[in-house]
């Protein structure tokens, strides 16, 4: 079973930043990519970014030049780096993980394991 525990949300103006973090642990067999999901209020789930083991990474269209996914392989974590933040990226941002990196990056499904959330809050 893999754990995901997230961090580093919290409330900030238009334009501020906010760094989260996901820490894994838990036995796993396969590879599992990791990623950021999230959902605001009213809305369907959506992917945010995905990063491989090897560096590789995918953002969706809404955040690409304003977000930044990194790893610390050695420590098992992952970070989203969110600048010149908007009140649309206001959501509970979850980190998930998954054997399939098109499911975390967003181009099907959902993926199979979820973190509990940390929500970010964006003000106008």
């Amino acid at each position: 079973q893999v754990h995901l525990v997230e961090s580093g949300g919290g409330s900030v103006q238009s334009g501020g930043s906010l760094r989260l973090t996901c820490e894994r642990s838990g036995y796993y067999y396969k590879m599992i990519y990791l990623g950021w999901f999230r959902q605001a209020p009213g809305k369907e789930r959506e992917a945010v970014a995905a990063i491989k083991s090897d560096g590789t990474t995918a953002y969706a269209d809404f955040v690409k030049g304003r977000f930044t996914i990194s790893q610390d392989n050695a420590k098992s974590t992952i970070y989203l780096q969110m600048n010149n933040l908007k009140p649309d990226d206001t959501a509970t941002y979850y980190c998930v993980g998954d054997k399939a990196f098109e499911v975390v990056a967003g181009n099907y499904g959902y993926p199979d394991y979820w973190g509990q959330g940390t929500q970010v809050t964006v003000s106008s």
